[in-house]
């Protein structure tokens, strides 16, 4: 059986570019859960939201993931919010799970320079930099504590590609 690998991270680290790329190099086929999610749901993520609230979109998202974990030799880039229910965080910890790490500023950069960047609803109605600093200060033990390897999101794609695939390689020869 081959093992997938799940991408997790805040908005912005860049879970979907590196993940197209492991999906090339590894010849699997890549899956975005926000995007399966927004397919499943028939509308857009604030579209949704707005109808079923957080909680509802939640309850969507845990669906989509565990759908995707049924996929094999997959890359999976996960929504960035996927680690706040404990069903996800214990789905994601029995698998080669990757922590795409990035600071604030570098996520924010690349929030303000994405022109997608409102397809998904502030959590918390504050500036870019605010929202991004309470919600990874939210979610970082979380991210770190069901990831089998962190890697540095500041870094170019091609050194987080490269890190992940060493260290999936060495997970798959049971070199970990």
């Amino acid at each position: 059986m081959v093992p997938n690998i799940y991408l997790i991270g805040p908005r912005a680290c860049g879970k979907t570019t590196a993940g197209k790329q492991l999906a090339d190099k590894l010849r699997y086929e890549f899956y975005d859960s926000d995007e399966v999610l927004v397919e499943k749901a028939g509308c857009e993520i604030a579209d949704y939201v707005e109808k079923n609230g957080w909680d509802g979109f939640r309850d969507l998202e845990v669906e989509v993931l565990y759908e995707l974990t049924k996929k094999k030799g997959a890359v999976i880039s996960c929504g960035g919010g996927v680690v706040v229910r404990e069903e996800n965080r214990t789905r994601l910890s029995k698998n080669f799970t990757v922590y795409i790490k990035a600071d604030v500023q570098t996520l924010a950069n690349r929030l303000q320079n994405d022109p997608n960047h409102d397809q998904r609803p502030s959590l918390t109605g504050k500036s870019i930099v605010e929202e991004i600093s309470e919600v990874l200060e939210a979610r970082e033990g979380l991210y770190s504590g069901c990831a089998t390897l962190v890697a540095n999101g500041a870094g170019t794609i091609d050194e987080v590609v490269n890190l992940i695939l060493e260290g999936y390689q060495a997970i798959s020869k049971g070199e970990n």
